[in-house]
């Protein structure tokens, strides 16, 4: 169950990112950041009154409240790279990203998440996975490429954080305190880097894309469930796999283009993904 979860999260990441994008492309960075983050809280706070759920009910360490505000870079380094270099690329580079960090923690255990040993055996898979990875990145300008991967790395420690919070308080409770931290530091940073003039407001072209803030608290509120309960790696190849997939059915439906670049980034990386699973279940017996 916690695979799909996983699988679903990935299918509304891939729509989630083009929605930014085209935001950030009509508003600007930092002003799309902050419309992220207004439209995700009006959103999570809903849901809290109809819950009936109190944030505060019970204090935690300051550091696991900083989810939101690591997920703010994480949006910006997204929505920066995005137009210099290609989606496709952007989602391998972020998966390098993910996939670094996701080691890390499942071999030590990072903030308190559970422990899982990386086998010698794995790292056939391993290397399929990476070969997906390296087909599918075909142009490389040098900030969004480094942009790309930190922001692989820095969506492992939010979601981490945002993890451990929802575990010692509740989903709901994570989520909310993800956007208003989220949401405070977006909106300083547009304020600091004068991102927003009032003179250039215009109607959006279209109106889906206001949505993508309401896309990512159902991301974060399945990354608080799921997080827990898999492994950090497995999470992001499950994760990965879905948004190539569907990034390409989006190709096909909007754009009546089919990748088959991306296609077979996507199924190496699948098959190296299977191959561990297989060798997990077969160490496991």
């Amino acid at each position: 169950m916690y695979y799909m979860l996983t699988v679903l999260a990935g299918i509304i990441t891939s729509i989630m990112i083009v929605w930014n994008g085209e935001l950030s492309d009509q508003y600007g960075v930092s002003p799309a950041n902050v419309i992220i983050h207004i439209v995700g809280f009006i959103s999570i706070t809903f849901v809290m009154l109809i819950r009936r759920d109190r944030a505060f009910k019970k204090r935690m360490p300051l550091y696991l409240y900083l989810g939101g505000v690591i997920g703010v870079a994480t949006t910006t380094f997204n929505n920066i790279a995005y137009g210099q270099i290609s989606v496709s690329a952007i989602l391998a580079l972020c998966l390098f990203g993910q996939s670094v960090t996701s080691i890390i923690t499942d071999q030590f255990g990072f903030m308190g998440m559970p422990k899982y040993p990386f086998h010698k055996s794995k790292i056939w898979g391993l290397l399929l996975v990476c070969a997906g990875i390296a087909y599918m990145i075909t142009d490389f300008e040098i900030v969004a490429v480094l942009l790309s991967f930190l922001s692989g790395v820095n969506l492992v420690i939010s979601r981490t954080l945002n993890a451990r919070l929802a575990e010692n308080t509740s989903v709901v409770s994570s989520t909310f305190f993800n956007y208003v931290t989220g949401l405070f530091v977006s909106a300083l940073v547009m304020v600091v880097a004068r991102g927003y003039d009032v003179s250039t407001i215009q109607l959006p072209s279209n109106i889906h894309m206001f949505f993508g803030g309401m896309l990512g608290v159902v991301v974060i509120w399945l990354f608080n469930v799921v997080a827990v309960k898999i492994s950090s790696f497995y999470m992001t190849l499950f994760l990965f796999i879905a948004q190539v997939f569907t990034g390409v059915l989006l190709d096909v439906i909007i754009t009546e283009t089919f990748s088959l670049h991306n296609t077979i980034g996507g199924l190496l990386a699948a098959a190296g993904l299977v191959i561990n699973l297989m060798l997990d279940k077969r160490n496991s017996s």
